[in-house]
């Protein structure tokens, strides 16, 4: 279904269904580039944010030339069943087959597809089956989600909620109703359980012997990646994120702080998506036009790979 367009943007926008390869039907959005098209942008968004959340920026993004593609992941937003209470599901489903689906429909063998991961979705770069099909990534918010990374209050009220809050609210629920807390969207119980888990791990799932292999599939990323984290972002300060982005021992990494004195705003863990954060948006956009135009330059002379 193809929304109004707004007279002051001219955005073209589509809702669409996308089938995951286990048959499961998840609620899409697509943002059509305006103007000469630069590339096409997976949206991956954070653990519990419906895609409505980013918007703004995919509107942004369309204005400037990109395509977009933002997702609920199964279990929430639109993309949620009636009833949550005995749904089944693994948190590597949003990536193995979710992210998986949307980046096989945005494809299509000549455009150049970017990323742009917002907390959890710099976690599911690695695990797309079929990452060789993006150029670049830009991450937001990403980190190994311990506890002992964070500023001390903030480590006290996370250790809070997974020892005592969230599973009370888990055991009289059947799954993690967050929305009672405010905090984001309710979650299945099959997403609670790893998270709590693998929270509990300095490196996150990467200290986890059950996850090896999944550790593995992240040495085979080897794409430009920037992870930017804000200093003030409490869920996933820089070093929780260095925590991390180690698995992507074999991507061409780059890290950067963002200072919320410099951008004029707080950032915080969600801040990177909110309507004044254009100047972190271009930022982003502009570093995958450069990739696209070197991506271009390599083809053009015989070192590009298959894209």
């Amino acid at each position: 279904m193809t929304l109004p367009a707004s007279a002051a943007t001219f955005s073209v926008i589509d809702q669409l269904t996308l089938v995951t390869d286990d048959g499961y039907r998840l609620t899409a959005t697509r943002y059509s580039a305006q103007g000469p098209l630069k590339g096409s942008l997976i949206m991956a968004g954070a653990t519990g944010v419906q895609q409505r959340f980013y918007r703004r920026f995919a509107e942004h993004a369309s204005k400037q030339g990109f395509n977009v593609l933002t997702v609920d992941y199964r279990g929430i937003g639109e993309s949620r069943p009636k009833s949550l209470k005995g749904f089944e599901m693994s948190y590597l489903d949003w990536g193995f087959r979710d992210l998986t689906a949307a980046v096989e429909y945005l494809d299509d063998g000549r455009t150049p597809l970017f990323w742009v991961g917002h907390s959890f979705g710099g976690h599911a770069l690695g695990l797309l089956p079929n990452h060789h099909k993006i150029i670049a990534a830009y991450c937001f918010g990403t980190g190994a989600g311990w506890a002992g990374w964070m500023p001390k209050f903030e480590a006290f009220k996370v250790r809070l909620l997974w020892s005592c809050i969230l599973p009370l609210i888990v055991a009289y629920k059947g799954y993690m109703a967050w929305s009672m807390l405010g905090m984001g969207d309710d979650l299945p119980l099959g997403v609670y359980k790893d998270w709590r888990r693998w929270c509990a791990h300095p490196h996150y799932f990467f200290d986890d012997p059950a996850m090896a292999p999944v550790a593995r599939l992240y040495a085979e990323v080897r794409m430009p990646c920037i992870f930017a984290n804000a200093v003030d972002d409490p869920w996933a300060p820089p070093a929780s994120r260095d925590a991390f982005i180690k698995g992507y021992r074999n991507a061409q990494l780059l890290a950067r702080d963002l200072h919320p004195e410099t951008k004029k705003q707080p950032i915080g863990h969600m801040g990177y998506f909110r309507a004044s954060a254009t100047e972190i948006w271009d930022e982003a956009l502009n570093w995958f036009a450069i990739q696209s135009d070197s991506a271009a330059m390599q083809r053009r002379s015989g070192r590009g790979g298959g894209r």
